[in-house]
């Protein structure tokens, strides 16, 4: 049940219109919005109001704050200093596979392939995506729709790493592709 002190705030890139996350304000967290420019939120598992970017310095800096027609739920658009998402990627609302990828270059985590790789570089990274180009251009040349599904899911995935080992996110790429239809 939802605590009916808190109202759901949907947070959405100013620039780009893409939604970012979704969090919870009360009247203190949206009073400090107010006043600072940046967005607070209401922490509803730690039972505290937090600043968002306080420890990972990726801030909100507020451009406009927006009520729904009944009230309850607000729009805050704004300008983003870096990831909003706790996994490093742009938005929460991002493709689970880069949500993981996003997370694995962060944490870095023992074991974790994604974490192999980056640790060798880009160039590393590249040479996967040059090679699991070629076997998808392959599989669709002359193999079973399985195995096209297969090397391009390998594909992709490799693209995903490359990106994040270039500091790069999927939605650089879905700008660029925007820009060409326009």
């Amino acid at each position: 049940m939802a605590d009916p002190d808190l109202t759901a705030a949907i947070v959405q890139d100013a620039d780009d219109g893409r939604v970012l996350m979704l969090a919870w304000m009360d009247e203190e967290a949206l009073r400090r919005t107010r006043e600072t420019g940046e967005a607070w939120f209401r922490s509803r598992s730690r039972q505290e109001l937090w600043h968002k970017g306080e420890t990972s310095g990726n801030t909100l800096a507020v451009e406009e704050i927006r009520e729904d027609c009944d009230g309850d739920a607000i729009l805050l658009r704004v300008r983003p200093a870096g990831p909003a998402c706790h996994t490093g990627s742009r938005s929460c609302f991002a493709p689970w596979l880069w949500r993981r990828v996003a997370e694995r270059a962060k944490e870095r985590p023992e074991g974790s392939y994604v974490a192999q790789l980056l640790k060798h570089g880009p160039a590393t990274a590249a040479r996967k995506v040059g090679e699991e180009g070629v076997e998808a251009a392959l599989a669709g040349a002359s193999e079973s729709d399985e195995r096209l599904v297969e090397e391009l899911a390998d594909l992709w995935f490799h693209s995903y790493v490359l990106l994040a080992a270039r500091g790069l996110d999927p939605d650089d790429v879905e700008a660029e592709l925007r820009r060409r239809v326009r």
